[in-house]
């Protein structure tokens, strides 16, 4: 959300009578587009300008289109954290093959005048994914691979039941080896629900193509609808690429810079909530903190990172199986979610809160409960607390 700079030449006599009516600013822990702190003067710049184009609705003059999902990056992402069920992505594909030619890897339900939509094709596997939040993304690229790489479990060695593996993907051609998670040969997944995308640099780009049909420097064709194929291309007429390089690289430098809110104040009753949440072993897939290494923006250097998520990929069990694989994760895997920014979710949803993949479950009760595979021991050691300790779980982690 676009930040602007305080005007000093208020006359303080008549604000000092009028404090009562105006509304404070919210503080920046409490809002999910505050810059992280720590960054120089031409650094805000770059952080300014990325926001101004985060916000900057596309319409069919300006590129949009032919087909796409929304009309802006902010337009998903509700004050830069999660989406509603309302502007849920559709993911599709046959089995490991994304199904380009029939329209695949993202199902795209709105076009520009004159162009045609896409329809869900028969028979594909389908998987209905929420937009994540999209703050402390810059903390969470600064995390060294080793770090991540310490939780890994993947034979269940402990005899725990849960056995976290890393994604290994390949990073799209257009990310340079010198960005973190680009280059030639595997590399280790963290961003997207699944953790198949490996760079900020390429989840924006692919955001840019996909969900607004917006060209750039670094994928400068249009994404179409294989239905209708040229007569929907014809319609978009803005010469490509349709937005710079220097816009997407403001952009990628912006989400990585954004801050993480900070979490609730303490209470007893959440002191109890966190001893309860690593007894029961929440804390073994949501592991509570990293800490970053080198990074080119300085404040992002040497930073604890307080998500509550390993970055790893679980098995969830039948219940949140989408049985679609997605980069190197099977149909039944999911990346952990970071936990950090749920105190203040419901404020920039309406009062709403859409939790899961899909957002299926409105409540953090509703979100334990459909818990399985890995996680089935640590849902039943909460099933079994009594109901003011699962009451103290929950304040604990809806305070994050």
């Amino acid at each position: 959300m676009r930040r602007t700079l305080p005007l000093l030449t208020l006359i303080t006599v008549a604000a000092a009578a009028c404090d009562s009516l105006f509304t404070s600013a919210p503080e920046d822990a409490d809002v999910f587009d505050a810059p992280i702190p720590g960054l120089t003067d031409a650094e805000m710049e770059v952080f300014l300008a990325g926001d101004a184009a985060f916000e900057e609705p596309f319409s069919a003059t300006t590129g949009l289109g032919p087909i796409f999902n929304d009309v802006a990056c902010a337009a998903c992402h509700s004050g830069d954290g999660r989406g509603r069920t309302s502007n849920a992505l559709t993911r599709f594909s046959r089995g490991t093959d994304p199904a380009r030619d029939i329209g695949g890897p993202q199902l795209q339900d709105r076009a520009i005048n004159g162009a045609v939509p896409e329809q869900l094709p028969p028979g594909v596997d389908v998987s209905v994914r929420l937009p994540p939040p999209v703050f402390g993304v810059g903390l969470i690229e600064a995390i060294p691979v080793a770090s991540i790489l310490a939780n890994v479990d993947s034979l269940d060695a402990d005899a725990d039941g849960i056995s976290g593996r890393p994604s290994w993907v390949s990073a799209a051609e257009f990310v340079p080896a010198d960005e973190v998670g680009g280059g030639a040969g595997p590399q280790l997944g963290r961003f997207s629900r699944k953790a198949q995308v490996s760079s900020v640099l390429q989840q924006t780009v692919e955001a840019y193509q996909q969900d607004m049909g917006i060209t750039t420097d670094f994928l400068p064709v249009e994404n179409i609808n294989p239905q209708s194929g040229a007569a929907t291309l014809a319609r978009d007429r803005a010469p490509d690429p349709e937005v710079t390089a220097s816009t997407v690289r403001a952009v990628v430098d912006y989400v990585r810079m954004l801050a993480p809110p900070a979490p609730g104040e303490a209470t007893p009753v959440r002191t109890r909530g966190s001893d309860l949440f690593d007894q029961v072993g929440c804390d073994r897939c949501h592991v509570r903190q990293f800490r970053t290494g080198p990074s080119r923006i300085a404040a992002l250097a040497d930073q604890d990172v307080v998500l509550y998520s390993d970055l790893l990929l679980h098995d969830m069990g039948d219940a949140l199986a989408d049985n679609r694989p997605d980069g190197d994760a099977n149909g039944r895997e999911w990346r952990t979610t970071p936990l950090w920014g749920l105190r203040l979710a419901r404020e920039f949803l309406n009062g709403d809160l859409f939790l899961l993949h899909d957002g299926r479950a409105t409540t953090i009760a509703e979100a334990i409960a459909f818990h399985g595979g890995e996680a089935a021991q640590v849902r039943a050691a909460f099933d079994a607390l009594s109901a003011d300790d699962r009451a103290a779980l929950i304040d604990f982690v809806a305070s994050r």
